[in-house]
């Protein structure tokens, strides 16, 4: 008797890959100094000590756009590793560009889909700080689905976080502002470390970003919402 055939369902996607055009030193750099800095999409989970050559708090910023405020975090914290992830080639050229510019050796690169990678390479409980800045904010009703903050993404972040260790968020879009917080608040895994809705209370860690910058030109206002992974029996704090 034959198997019965389970129908392949595509996962809904948080972004449309919309490949911009290369400038000759961003395709220069991803000729060159990408397979310097890469990190595969999909595999084993990483040994951050292979990665970087030593044992250092891990940040992870999914959807870096250009790089600027990766960059200019990386070399402001040389203490730490900083993995950034990035589905738009021209970004990830623009990166890399920075990187060899600026000397860093405590950056790697993914030109992949962000959620694979966080569930497949990146090791429960080690992430110091995930950072989600400005994604795209799905504005149509029929749209909402594809926002890559839901509960299922929420429960993920949870699991690859250290106890204690930080999710900050940020957007220029109060709507979607709040639809993070109708997710994250009630989230038993995380305690609220921003106060009312996160307005106008970006912390000096983080950069200006182009994207905030339109929103600012725009007269948007930018949240901020910052939460702290609550420490438990699986995870206890280090």
């Amino acid at each position: 008797m034959s198997e019965p055939h389970t129908p392949f369902i595509r996962p809904i996607r948080s972004f449309i890959r919309r490949e911009g055009r290369l400038t000759v030193a961003q395709q220069r750099a991803i000729d060159d100094l990408l397979p310097a800095f890469a990190l595969a999409g999909t595999g084993a989970a990483l040994d951050y000590t292979a990665v970087f050559g030593r044992r250092a708090p891990v940040t992870l910023e999914i959807g870096f756009g250009n790089g600027e405020s990766l960059l200019d975090m990386a070399q402001a914290a040389p203490e730490q590793d900083f993995i950034g992830i990035e589905v738009h080639r021209p970004g990830v050229g623009h990166l890399l560009l920075g990187i060899e510019q600026r000397g860093l050796t405590n950056l790697r690169v993914v030109n992949d889909d962000a959620v694979p990678f966080l569930r497949e390479r990146i090791p429960p409980a080690s992430l110091a700080r995930l950072l989600l800045y400005f994604p795209d904010p799905w504005h149509k009703t029929r749209h909402h689905k594809r926002r890559i903050v839901q509960p299922e993404f929420a429960a993920l972040v949870a699991e690859r976080l250290q106890p204690c260790g930080i999710w900050h968020l940020a957007t220029d879009w109060a709507p979607y502002a709040e639809h993070m917080r109708a997710v994250l608040d009630p989230c038993p895994a995380f305690a609220t470390r921003h106060t009312g809705s996160g307005e106008n209370q970006r912390p000096p860690e983080r950069p200006e970003t182009k994207f905030e910058r339109r929103g600012i030109r725009l007269a948007h206002a930018v949240f901020d919402l910052r939460y702290q992974r609550q420490v438990d029996d699986r995870h206890p704090a280090k």
